[in-house]
């Protein structure tokens, strides 16, 4: 008996059959349905609300279900239109006007218009809005800039900033920029999240938590209906599974291969895909307190990690040894001149000494998995070595990809002297804006999780994001990224060279240097 019936109740019942029983199956007993492509997943999603989740995990979700007014150029990180069908700039580059797309809706029936772009941005900035307590929202710093959003008419919208902002319109491709529905959050308030309603090429179908995540084609899609019918994601948290059931054929594309099962994976029945993007994996030093309050005892971490050890033994070359907190995919605004700290233990032994830190004790945070984190329990464990090997007492404590979140956003102090990290982001200005300045400190609503500070790197920061001028962005970059190798808030580890895995039942998918996944042309035969 064929496991999908196509209509709604089926695909319902039948993305719910798959999540509870392709697990058990094996070979051509997990053959899955032509038309519906089942997603290996890194872990569950948080919520399926973009405004409210940072997780690159839930962005590939999130993408297929809703648009923003601009999206990423296929391929690339340029930006070009989507709800919005153009838009103007003012010439001191405070003002942007967008013109809507005409006749589209909501999943839930709802229009789209000028009125629901406001709404979606004030509910993020506005602590006065009434569904502003649907939040938090973390990355409500991407639209720090806006001060007013004015409706026009019915399909013009108007942003003007508090000054100009040079990342604002990729900021408004990023997934925090989705449009969700009105009518929806008034509806679900604090339930949006598990009730989500957008415009996009998928609508959703079903959650069923710890076991699938079920998105349906939406024939009424403006920019065409997808060749997909049913999309399910699936949550498998553990890469070793994740790749039985690739092999297995219960699921029909994976992400994040881990690098020691890539060999697996070269005959004719798969496709493996590569694409480079702004990737950094690090490890946050607690700067406040402890052991890393002192700048010689980061730097003698970092000379104490052997990351080329890492890149090649660990990742299997799948990543390159990072110098800094810029990812090299950032080529205008990358520092060349930066030399990663090299592998030398003797040098941390003697920063140690200097410091009077020898045989410190460090509890270390490590996940389980998560989004970009690579091999992140085997990296945990050769780092650990590498650190107790100049000296440091570690002790590793492990958790779940969410619930390790939940520990180590809110900041390090009072818990841990260090944790593992990775980001993907689409502009020069993201990561250390978010996670390096002073005012991103956590109890300040950002991600700066070991409290480094530095008004040097603030001021370079804030005059980058103002910049109008490219070349003038660059080396304020630049310049940044010399001053924070030199402190040293982080271990700069890898930057990584996304992949995934398709049978040869799918055509039409490609990796995006977004790290997005964008399902709406893939074909399940």
């Amino acid at each position: 008996m064929s496991l999908f019936s196509f209509t709604r109740r089926g695909l319902l019942a039948a993305g719910t059959a798959l999540a509870l029983t392709v697990g058990t199956l094996t070979g051509a007993q997990a053959q899955t349905p032509p038309g519906v492509l089942i997603v290996g997943q890194i872990a569950e999603p948080k919520a399926l609300d973009p405004a409210a989740v940072t997780a690159v995990n839930d962005f590939r979700i999130l993408m297929n279900v809703y648009d923003g007014l601009v999206r990423y150029k296929d391929g690339t990180l340029e930006v070009e239109p989507a709800l919005a069908t153009d838009w103007t700039i003012s010439e001191d580059g405070t003002e942007y006007t967008f013109n809507l797309r005409e006749g589209v809706s909501f999943h839930d029936g709802s229009p789209f218009n000028a009125e629901a772009v406001k709404f979606n941005f004030e509910r993020m900035l506005n602590e006065d809005h009434p569904y502003h307590d649907t939040g938090p929202f973390p990355l409500a710093f991407f639209f720090s800039a806006v001060e007013t959003i004015e409706v026009v008419d019915d399909l013009t919208v108007k942003f003007t900033l508090n000054a100009p902002y040079a990342p604002f319109l990729s900021n408004l491709a990023y997934p925090t920029g989705l449009i969700v529905s009105p009518a929806a959050v008034e509806q679900h308030g604090s339930d949006f999240g598990r009730n989500p309603s957008g415009t996009g090429p998928f609508t959703f179908a079903e959650w069923r938590s710890n076991e699938a995540v079920v998105i349906e084609g939406n024939p009424d899609y403006w920019g065409g209906a997808p060749d997909l019918q049913a999309v399910v994601f699936r949550p498998i948290t553990d890469a070793n599974t994740r790749t039985a059931e690739m092999l297995a054929g219960g699921i029909d594309l994976m992400v994040e291969v881990p690098p020691v099962a890539l060999s697996e994976f070269q005959g004719a029945e798969y496709t493996v895909h590569e694409q480079a993007g702004p990737h950094v994996w690090f490890l946050i030093l607690n700067a406040k307190e402890g052991p890393f309050a002192d700048k010689l005892v980061r730097q003698a971490a970092n000379y104490a990690v052997n990351k080329t050890a890492l890149v090649d033994d660990v990742l299997e070359g799948t990543a390159a040894v990072a110098a800094g907190p810029t990812p090299p995919a950032f080529a205008w605004a990358y520092n060349e001149d930066l030399e990663p700290y090299p592998y030398d233990p003797d040098k941390a032994r003697a920063l140690l000494a200097e410091a009077g830190a020898e045989g410190a004790e460090l509890t270390f945070f490590v996940t389980e998995g998560g989004s970009g984190m690579l091999d992140p329990i085997a990296m945990g464990t050769a780092i650990q070595a590498d650190l107790e090997a100049v000296g440091f007492d570690v002790t590793i404590e492990t958790y779940e990809w969410n619930t390790f979140l939940g520990e180590v956003n809110p900041g390090l102090a009072g818990k841990a002297d260090m944790a593992e990290m990775a980001w993907m982001t689409n502009d020069p200005d993201t990561l250390p804006f978010l996670a390096l300045r002073t005012d991103a400190w956590p109890e300040a609503g950002g991600f700066n999780s070991g409290y480094y500070s530095n008004p040097k790197v603030d001021e370079l920061l804030e005059a980058a994001r103002v910049a109008t001028d490219q070349d003038e962005r660059a080396r304020l970059y630049k310049e940044m990224q010399t001053i924070v190798q030199e402190d040293a808030p982080w271990v700069f580890v890898a930057n990584w060279k996304q992949n995934a895995v398709t049978s040869d039942r799918v055509e039409g998918f490609s990796l995006q240097p977004s790290f997005f996944l964008l399902l709406d042309d893939v074909v399940k035969n």
